[in-house]
């Protein structure tokens, strides 16, 4: 028996990274799974690689969770192709980095919207099955970034949001049998972060061992990592929680 037989999950951002490891963990606990991720060529062959326990199945699907007809639609294709819809992770996400003074409208309005206006949109959408069936968990990414970090102002701004956002839902749909948490990861080694070693023009290996001395666990993290308190928090173990942000950061911001 899987913690999550019978139910059916839906990662946004799925096809790597952390959405691709929190999708495994679901599929190696007994979910069915949807990969949501803006190529569907990428989303179908991230679920092709997962671990999907027998009688489980799992869908790649592309969409765009900025739009409110994508979103919806892919909700809908969810429930359709799967059977119904239990459990939501918005986790979909991109970086614009700059300095405030040379952030442009675009860097701005496209990271608020896949990170804040995605979440907003998916969870409305799949809030309505979850309300009609009185169960659903909904997991936002946010970030320590949240707490301010150079060169992040639009970011920071919807990973902070994100908070908001989730304490909101807690309050809202706690009454409908409706869970809703954050989790806040620290430096995780994902392609996204490689990216920022390239862009700063640091070794990936400096990089990383950069960011480990920088937490007293003297590690980075890993997608597993989230993905295992992302199981936790969307199963019915943590039914009294809500409304809840996660700092999964190897203590980061202890100091």
């Amino acid at each position: 028996m899987g913690r999550f037989d019978g139910r059916v999950a839906v990662v946004t951002g799925a096809a790597r990274g952390i959405g691709f490891g929190t999708a495994s963990r679901f599929a190696q606990e007994g979910a069915s799974v949807a990969v949501l991720d803006l190529d569907e060529a990428s989303a179908a062959q991230a679920a092709a690689r997962l671990p999907v326990a027998d009688g489980a199945r799992a869908v790649g699907i592309g969409a765009d969770v900025s739009s409110t007809e994508s979103a919806e639609a892919a909700v809908e294709r969810v429930v359709a192709e799967l059977g119904g819809i239990h459990i939501l992770v918005n986790n979909a996400g991109i970086t614009r980095d700059n300095l405030l003074f040379k952030m442009t409208d675009d860097d701005w309005d496209l990271v608020m919207n896949v990170h804040l206006r995605g979440a907003f949109l998916m969870t409305r959408a799949a809030q309505k099955h979850f309300v009609a069936q009185r169960y659903g968990k909904i997991l936002n990414l946010s970030s320590v970034s949240a707490l301010g970090n150079r060169g992040q102002a639009n970011y920071s701004a919807a990973k902070m949001g994100i908070q908001g956002l989730t304490r909101t839902l807690g309050i809202e749909l706690g009454p409908f049998g409706v869970n809703a948490n954050a989790i806040a990861p620290g430096f995780i080694a994902t392609d996204m972060t490689d990216a920022t070693a390239a862009r700063l023009g640091i070794d990936v290996d400096e990089f990383r061992k950069m960011n480990a001395e920088a937490n007293p666990v003297k590690r980075v993290g890993l997608p597993e990592d989230i993905a295992a308190a992302a199981a936790f928090l969307c199963s019915d173990e943590a039914s009294y929680i809500t409304g809840q942000t996660l700092y999964v950061d190897g203590g980061a911001k202890l100091g």
